[in-house]
């Protein structure tokens, strides 16, 4: 018994789905084409933002910065998945494990604050319509979005650094990436102390977040039922669902994740909670934003056309 930073220095196992071999075909083809889908819904939308300045406003700002994470969220976890679910080799260097926690808690950290910047926007668009201009001037723009990455980063060095501090029996890790909750399953000791340190790390990064844009869209709500014309209500609430959408599936499956007592975490489970997080919510993130979207519609039309007429 020693310590995560002196004892498996040779890697870990990841145990992946390989309980249910019978569903690593499907699960290998199953994510393969999300993953695509991922790709390149996140990456149009990125470009789509690039290309047409009629998009380069706050709103459309946030959701790239939203689409860039989304797009690094994946590949940090998916390509490793591929290769074990199609493979007999599921192990992963210490160098590894540790480079993907910390990533991944970055990202993840990142995107818990990068939605609040969101929902204040939001917030200020339908409720301070007159002075949205003035509000969201892009210098506070940048500064949400710089503050969001050194916040996630912070939270990232301080989980991680509690991980590698503690007592593992067992290089076998049961999940399908180095994920935060499995670990802590490995611990040699009571790690009472480590735990309680790092739900309060989580709440911070979770529960007030969340906490935060509930209040903005209860703010938001009551501005818009004081609105007197039926179509500017189903605009307002359009624009602002999409977004309490993809909140209430980012905070929900990380809630239930990461704030849960480890005596009651379970690894089958958590894997399949971990596929919808780390798989399905990014590509959701595209399709429940642009779906009904005009401005991202007309974007891509231009960019199309634009295309089709220089061939």
């Amino acid at each position: 018994m020693g310590h995560f930073n002196t004892s498996f220095r040779e890697g870990f196992i990841l145990v992946g789905f390989s309980d249910w071999p019978q569903l690593e075909v499907f699960l290998f083809v199953f994510i393969l084409i999300f993953y695509s889908l991922t790709l390149l819904g996140n990456i149009t939308i990125i470009a789509l933002y690039q290309l047409d300045l009629c998009l380069h406003t706050p709103m459309y700002f946030f959701l790239c910065h939203l689409s860039f994470l989304d797009l690094c969220y994946t590949t940090t976890t998916v390509p490793q998945l591929l290769i074990n679910l199609h493979g007999h080799d599921r192990t992963i260097t210490y160098g590894g494990c540790v480079a993907q926690l910390f990533i991944f808690l970055t990202l993840a950290s990142t995107e818990c604050v990068l939605l609040v910047a969101m929902a204040f926007d939001r917030y200020a668009a339908v409720c301070r319509p007159l002075y949205y201009t003035n509000i969201m001037h892009p210098f506070l723009c940048q500064t949400m979005a710089a503050s969001s990455w050194a916040v996630g980063c912070i939270n990232s060095l301080i989980q991680t650094g509690l991980m590698m501090a503690m007592p593992l029996c067992s290089h076998q890790l049961n999940h399908f990436f180095c994920e935060m909750p499995a670990f802590l399953k490995l611990a040699c000791q009571d790690i009472e102390g480590t735990e309680a340190k790092m739900f309060v790390v989580r709440i911070i990064i979770l529960v007030v977040p969340a906490i935060l844009i509930l209040a903005s869209y209860v703010r938001i709500a009551q501005a818009v039922l004081r609105v007197k014309s039926m179509a500017g209500r189903r605009k307002a609430f359009g624009t602002c669902g999409s977004h309490l959408l993809v909140v209430s599936l980012f905070y929900g499956s990380g809630i239930y994740t990461y704030l849960q007592p480890m005596h009651r975490y379970s690894e089958s489970k958590g894997k399949f909670v971990a596929l919808f997080y780390t798989i399905i919510a990014p590509i959701l993130n595209p399709l429940i934003y642009t779906l009904r979207n005009k401005d991202i519609n007309g974007a891509l039309w231009k960019v199309l056309s634009r295309s089709r007429y220089s061939w």
